[in-house]
C-alpha cells in the first residue's frame, strides 16, 4: 500500500498574496494585517486600505502616507508598535477581503483571469448597487457574493483541493466568514488535512491581537461533514477553538469557485 504524504499548495502568487498579508513590513516592524469590520465603521465610500478591501500595496502605501501626517519614522516601527499603529490609524483586512486578493492572484495563476472578470453580484438589488459592483467588485465580494451558486458550487471533501473554500453563513450577516485553503495532504489518494487562511477577531484577542492567521483540518473521514472533522487553530480544538464553534453556529460549507470546474 502507497502511505507516501502527497502535499499540494496554491500556486506561487497566491502564497506570495498570503506571506504579503501575513508578514506585513513596514520599516523595521513586521506584524499580520490586523482584521477590520467596515459594518462596524460604515465608511463605505472610503479608500480600500481603510475598509478593510485593501491589497498588500494599498496598506503599505496608507500606512506611509499616515506616518508623514503623524510626523512618524518608518524605520522606528517595530513589530509591536505597527501593528498597533494600523490598528490605531485604522488600516486592516476583512475575511473577504483577505479571499478576494488570494483567489484572485490564484486565478490570475492558474490563466483563468482575474475575478472581476468572471463574479456577479446577483445579490446586489438596484442600479447604483449594480454600478458600484462593476466599478469597484474587491469591495462588494463579500461572502454572500463567494457563496453565490452563479459564482461556486459546494463539494464534498473527499474531492478538495487547494484554492476551495469554506464559508459560514447565517441569519445574522455580521456572523459570516469566509476561510481560504491554500494547502491539502493527502495519503492514497484521500485527503487527511488541509491548511487555511483567513482574517479574523476574536473576544480573546483585544484590541491589537486579532488579524490574518492560519489553522488546519485534520480529516478523519473524508465521507463526512467537514464538521466532523478535527479543526485545529492556535493549537485549540472543539469547543476550544472559536472557528470551529463559528462555523458549527452557521451553515458551514465547503464550495469552490465555478470557472475552476470547466
Amino acid at each position: 500500500m502507497n502511505t507516501k504524504l502527497n502535499t499540494k499548495l496554491i500556486l506561487q502568487p497566491a502564497l506570495d498574496t498570503i506571506d504579503q498579508y501575513l508578514h506585513f513590513k513596514v520599516g523595521g516592524g513586521e506584524c499580520a494585517v490586523p482584521y477590520f469590520n467596515n459594518k462596524r465603521t460604515a465608511q463605505r465610500a472610503a479608500l480600500r486600505a481603510l475598509v478593510g478591501k485593501g491589497s498588500p500595496k494599498e496598506l503599505f502605501d496608507e500606512v506611509e502616507i499616515k506616518t508623514l501626517q503623524n510626523k512618524t519614522l518608518l524605520s522606528a516601527f517595530t513589530d509591536e508598535t505597527l501593528k498597533k499603529f494600523m490598528v490605531d490609524e485604522g488600516l486592516g483586512i476583512d475575511c473577504s477581503g483577505l479571499a478576494y486578493y488570494i483567489l484572485d492572484a490564484e486565478s490570475r495563476a492558474r490563466g483563468k483571469g482575474p475575478l472581476d472578470r468572471h463574479l456577479t453580484f446577483g445579490h446586489a438589488r438596484g442600479l447604483i448597487k449594480y454600478i458600484a459592483t462593476k466599478l469597484n467588485p474587491v469591495k462588494n465580494a463579500d461572502v454572500l457574493a463567494f457563496v453565490a451558486d452563479k459564482n461556486s458550487a459546494a463539494i464534498g471533501l473527499a474531492s478538495v483541493q487547494p484554492g476551495d473554500f469554506i464559508a459560514m453563513t447565517g441569519a445574522d450577516s455580521e456572523c459570516n466568514h469566509i476561510i481560504t485553503i491554500h494547502q491539502a495532504d493527502y495519503q492514497n489518494f484521500m485527503p487527511i488535512a488541509i491548511h487555511y487562511t483567513h482574517s479574523i477577531a476574536l473576544p480573546e484577542d483585544g484590541q491589537y491581537g486579532h488579524g490574518v492567521r492560519q489553522g488546519r483540518i485534520e480529516i478523519l473521514d473524508p465521507s463526512k461533514d467537514i464538521l466532523d472533522q478535527t479543526w485545529i487553530e492556535n493549537e485549540r480544538t472543539g469547543q476550544e477553538n472559536p472557528t470551529y464553534v463559528r462555523a458549527k453556529g452557521s451553515k458551514t460549507e465547503l464550495r469552490r469557485l465555478k470557472w475552476w470546474l470547466e
